[in-house]
């Protein structure tokens, strides 16, 4: 899943260049990316190539560009195995993952998918494919099951869903069966959750099989599903290929099946309704780039910045010379407008980044969306 625009990154993630799309700058390129200069998406990409047989991106109609922009790096031989859905509108997680599991379907029965989002930073590769051959495993017919993905909390935290998983392991190593899924929790019952051996943070990864998640779309989420299930499948002239990519172009009636389709994410619409749910507890390091706090523990990087006396204890990301004096623990994000997007600034203490989304909500309601 590659859509979205990244709010909680504001101002340098937007609508026009969402999150998925920025540098890790002290990331050594994989692949063909050279290093410094690999997104999140292209880790994502290559990382899923590396687990799957195929790999489905689902963005937005207007993203496509950055997509076959990274996706040209790849070599000829991967190229071929990686398809593009374009979304004609964002309806949320719920609506990509029916989207990809009617279209899978028409390829055969039985089919495993592995749902991955395009903003995470998962190593090592070979621990992570050791996890998802467990989720693999667990998913397998005739008892068919949703599986998902458990981080083990390193501390509290208020961004991230919970999981909450049963006493008793499930005949594999490291796969629980799921009690129930939480919500982003206050920072009280957050530090209660963390002191527990049996709560997870929800990744939002998932893996299944397509007829059993067709089923339960069908069953807990049918006005989610039912636009998708009357799609027919492609022709070979419903495809178009650039830069070595093919993308479904002319898929008819996808737009009407979007327009039709609910808003609602995968948690929301199947995953907390689901009575048949394993977990995977995560043996791989996990970061989720939800907020700026994130982004610079991985990224690193500065703009043009003097320190101050206290040390390194800011962090700047602009496009433009900046010079801090006399303040600690401060993060600055300026975007000039160079690129013809509309120029912003950013200036939050450190623990507070979380708030930004709640700037994002502040300028929608303020007839500014031009900003985002």
């Amino acid at each position: 899943m590659a859509g979205g625009s990244g709010t909680r990154l504001w101002p340098a993630s937007s609508s026009r260049l969402p999150k998925q799309f920025l540098p890790a700058a002290e990331i050594q390129g994989g692949g063909n990316s050279p290093a410094g200069k690999v997104s999140f998406f292209s880790m994502a990409l290559e990382r899923s190539l590396a687990l799957g047989e195929r790999v489905v991106v689902i963005t937005g109609n207007s993203h496509i560009p950055h997509v076959i922009a990274d996706a040209a790096k790849l070599g000829a031989a991967e190229k071929k195995r990686v398809l593009v859905i374009g979304e004609p509108v964002a309806k949320n997680t719920a609506p990509a993952a029916a989207c990809a599991v009617a279209y899978s379907r028409f390829s055969g029965r039985n089919r495993k998918m592995l749902v991955l989002t395009s903003d995470h930073i998962i190593k090592p590769l070979d621990v992570f494919k050791a996890d998802a051959e467990s989720a693999a495993a667990g998913i397998e017919p005739p008892e068919s099951k949703l599986a998902v993905f458990g981080i083990p909390p390193t501390h509290p935290e208020t961004g991230y869903g919970y999981i909450e998983t049963a006493k008793s392991s499930g005949n594999q190593h490291g796969v629980y069966t799921v009690a129930a899924f939480h919500e982003k929790p206050d920072i009280n019952t957050a530090k209660k959750f963390t002191a527990k051996k049996n709560f997870f943070w929800n990744s939002g990864m998932f893996a299944f099989n397509v007829d059993f998640m067709a089923e339960q779309f069908l069953s807990l989420a049918p006005d989610v599903y039912k636009p998708f299930g009357k799609l027919k499948q492609p022709k070979p002239e419903d495809f178009t290929v650039s830069r070595g990519i093919k993308i479904l172009t002319g898929w008819k009636e996808l737009e009407t099946a979007y327009n039709k389709t609910k808003s609602i994410s995968f948690d929301y619409a199947i995953a907390e309704k689901c009575s048949n749910t394993i977990m995977v507890r995560a043996n791989f390091d996990w970061i989720d780039i939800g907020n700026w706090e994130e982004y610079s523990k991985i990224c690193g990087k500065t703009g043009s910045l003097v320190f101050n006396e206290a040390g390194n204890t800011c962090f700047v990301d602009s496009d433009i010379p900046v010079a801090l004096a006399g303040v600690e623990d401060l993060i600055v994000v300026i975007r000039s407008g160079k690129n013809g997007a509309p120029a912003a600034a950013l200036i939050t203490k450190k623990g507070q980044t979380q708030k930004v989304r709640d700037i994002v909500d502040k300028i929608k309601t303020t007839g500014n969306k031009e900003l985002l």
